[in-house]
């Protein structure tokens, strides 16, 4: 079990390990380098001593990389010339892997700015050539070395940058990610919020009335003893807490996932008009329905349903026409019916059109009510 867990673990550690630069190819590296100065350093005192110390700087690389920075890149650099003074030396496989080995690492680190690369690549072809020219090398192996450390660099910075470049998309891929789910639940609490805010109204509405109207009619039984005007009260306070109850199911049912389109909904209001009131009613739709924000919808259908309301309340019996038009840059909904005798709902002291106006403004709407060519009309528009 504890073997189990013990390779989990250490299979964890490789993927996670940089597949260039991680501590896993700095032991084979290390590894290496080592086997090297063993088995293939030829037996000149001074090129032994060369690369141990090469090899002591690569030693305080990796034992201050995360610590001190500035020091460990100090020290690979080092070891990367170091190797170059020796390089010339015929039969000495072990300078050039080396050289190569160090001066791959130091280019592919990520934070190592590019002066840096440019100028330890220039110090190492030098300090190469030199060595190499008082070696008494010829022509082909000068040209050669500083020829394979040129490629060297290049393919090592082509990877650094491919590297970077990849490394910013997942940055950035992350920060999308963050600013998305930051969006959503920003969305979601001004959804929470408009639902909050449209239940308080309806609540605050409907039972600070209806706490009026029972309490009225508590002062007409008690003190006066008019029965005829406390039942009428009550029959108000019924009214009210009818009405409470449908808008507040029509508030919950925005947050629904099931609400029905905004067309399906005012037919489905127009038909219960019709059922309970038995008069005349149309719908016309008039251009390509589409899907309107939530609030939109809601603030439509209230104020379509105080609309007829008030057409049963003030023209009983008379015919009522519905339109809801898409063809617009805004949507419109018009609903018409026959101009009553007596003050119109705006007159008669009732809250129901200056609610449905308060409602339609918090979704950037505006709503017109009066009569027009003896026609009481309410018109509707948002934004669509």
């Amino acid at each position: 079990m504890g073997l189990r867990r013990l390779t989990r673990r250490g299979v964890r550690l490789i993927r996670a390990d940089d597949p260039e630069t991680g501590w896993l190819v700095r032991i084979v590296v290390s590894a290496l380098l080592i086997w090297s100065l063993l088995f293939l350093t030829p037996p000149s005192p001074a090129v032994r001593l060369v690369l141990v110390v090469a090899l002591a700087c690569w030693v305080v690389f990796l034992v201050a990389d995360t610590r001190w920075p500035r020091v460990a890149r100090a020290g690979l650099a080092l070891a990367t010339v170091l190797p170059a003074t020796v390089a010339g030396v015929p039969e000495s496989a072990s300078a050039p892997l080396f050289l190569y080995a160090m001066l791959f690492t130091f280019v592919l680190l990520p934070r190592t700015p590019m002066w840096a690369i440019l100028a330890l690549t220039g110090a190492t072809i030098v300090v190469l050539l030199t060595g190499m020219w008082l070696a008494g090398r010829g022509p082909t192996a000068i040209l050669t070395q500083p020829a394979l450390i040129a490629v060297l660099v290049l393919f090592s910075l082509h990877r650094r940058e491919y590297r970077l470049r990849a490394e910013q998309t997942a940055l950035l891929l992350e920060q999308t990610a963050r600013t998305q789910r930051a969006q959503a639940r920003a969305a979601a609490l001004s959804e929470r919020t408009r639902i909050a805010r449209e239940l308080h109204d309806v609540l605050a509405h409907s039972l600070g009335a209806l706490g009026v109207q029972l309490e009225v009619a508590e002062a007409e039984l008690t003190e006066k003893g008019d029965v005829a005007a406390a039942a009428a009260r009550i029959r108000r306070a019924r009214r009210l807490a009818v009405d409470g109850l449908t808008e507040a199911r029509s508030a919950v049912a925005a947050l629904r996932a099931d609400v029905p389109p905004l067309a399906r909904a005012l037919g489905g209001l127009v038909a219960d008009h019709r059922a309970d009131h038995g008069v005349t009613i149309t719908l016309r739709t008039e251009g390509s329905p589409h899907e309107l924000p939530s609030g939109a919808e809601v603030a439509l259908l209230r104020t379509a349903r105080e609309a007829l309301t008030n057409a049963a309340k003030h023209a009983p019996g008379a015919p009522v026409a519905v339109t809801l038009d898409y063809s617009g840059p805004a949507v419109r909904l018009t609903v018409r019916n026959p101009a009553p005798d007596g003050p119109g709902p705006d007159g008669g002291g009732g809250y129901g059109l200056t609610g449905a106006r308060e409602r339609v403004a918090l979704v950037g709407g505006t709503l017109e009510a009066g009569v027009v060519d003896g026609v009481w009309r309410v018109s509707v528009e948002v934004p669509g």
